[in-house]
């Protein structure tokens, strides 16, 4: 979960990012209890917890993409990743928090900005409904949470709607939507009224849920992403036989 807080001069001040280590990994938090992101100090450029690696669960789906966007940086895992396992992409990440990203850059080991990665302090809210950003993202990942993680910052329908703008014509979302019962309700809500289809993998590590917005509905052939799930977790290591056997687990839920 990655802190970021909608832009208003009535909000409190940010929180401070803080750090802490066990077992070989180093966590960050926003002052409380909650993990906002995670690092293996023996492999680094890793991403550590299992519902981040499931944030990668797109690319099942899409090999080539030609923008990456990270909404809410975190402990910079998915930045760091995606960066080195497409090094020609661009990929940006959105975080509000400055003290995060100061954070993330001394403690994280995220690279500074460069011609293919840039990571730029603003509101999530502000990025997605700037019309220039509009259609030229291939793949969103959104991890958007305050200090206090009760659910995404961001839940409406409108929020989705503008994800989804943001997307080309085959973009996918991934988000994490940890929450109550009714917060998952609710965001699978809003993501099924703005995108052309949605689906979701079983809860991982204390109940974070990985939802998927497809801007156009794909075509699902699991000989297919078998082939490119043993392929990914060859090149990654990433645990991509899970998420073959959670997509289907999800399609059993939905029939």
């Amino acid at each position: 979960m990655s802190a970021i807080l909608d832009s208003h001069p009535s909000l409190p001040q940010l929180p401070e990012a803080t750090i802490t280590e066990e077992n070989g990994v180093r966590f960050l938090h926003l002052g409380t209890s909650w993990i906002q992101g995670a690092m293996r100090l023996d492999k680094p450029d890793a991403i550590a917890l299992e519902y981040v690696q499931q944030m990668m669960v797109w690319m099942l789906f899409e090999e080539n993409p030609k923008r990456i966007v990270q909404l809410g940086l975190g402990s910079g895992a998915l930045t760091k990743f995606c960066h080195r396992h497409f090094p020609e992409v661009p990929v940006t990440a959105v975080e509000l928090n400055p003290t995060v990203i100061a954070t993330c850059r001394r403690d994280f080991f995220l690279p500074p900005n460069n011609e293919h990665l840039q990571v730029v302090q603003m509101d999530a809210m502000d990025f997605i409904t700037d019309p220039k950003n509009h259609n030229t993202v291939d793949i969103l990942q959104v991890d958007l949470y305050d200090e206090f993680a009760q659910g995404p910052v961001f839940d409406s329908p409108e929020f989705y709607a503008a994800c989804a703008n943001c997307l080309t014509s085959h973009g996918i979302m991934t988000t994490n939507i940890f929450g109550t019962d009714e917060s998952y309700e609710k965001n699978l809500y809003g993501m099924l009224m703005a995108f052309d289809a949605a689906a979701w993998l079983p809860r991982v590590d204390d109940e974070n849920m990985i939802a998927i917005g497809f801007k156009q509905s794909p075509s699902v052939d699991f000989a297919i992403l078998n082939q490119r799930a043993n392929a990914i977790w060859e090149q990654t290591g990433l645990p991509t036989r899970t998420w073959i056997s959670g997509l289907q687990e999800w399609m059993r839920s939905t029939q």
